[in-house]
């Protein structure tokens, strides 16, 4: 059974760092295309960042230079680093990969079919 298990979030005041972190198993985890998405109550989820199994990196523009998105395939592990948090950051947020092996995944959560149960991060002003 594919699974998907994030943590690492919590309560910070705005200038603050969190380190997120989802653990993949049951499949080949170097082989997966892995993202972070984010949902603040009341909007729609959203992209953050993706890492494919080859390292590629791509942040939405609202985290560029803030956030940086890791992996750890010994580890079956990826990070999100979060720096200079603001009080727009605050959501829950998810790890997701696919069922589908592919190279890139991109932006839409409609493209992936697997995600981790959610870690809170919420930031303070």
């Amino acid at each position: 059974q594919v699974q998907l298990v994030d943590s690492g979030g919590g309560l910070v005041q705005a200038g603050a760092s969190l380190t997120l972190s989802c653990v993949l198993s049951g499949r080949t985890f170097s082989d997966s295309h892995m993202a972070w998405f984010r949902q603040a109550p009341g909007k729609e989820r959203r992209f953050v960042a993706g890492i494919s199994g080859s390292g590629f990196t791509y942040h939405t523009d609202r985290v560029k230079g803030r956030f940086t998105i890791s992996r750890d395939n010994a580890k079956n592990t990826v990070y999100l680093q979060m720096n200079r948090l603001e009080p727009d950051d605050t959501a829950v947020y998810y790890c997701a990969t696919s069922k589908i092996y592919a190279r890139v995944l991109g932006t839409n959560a409609a493209n992936y079919d697997i995600w981790g149960q959610g870690t809170q991060v919420t930031v303070s002003s």
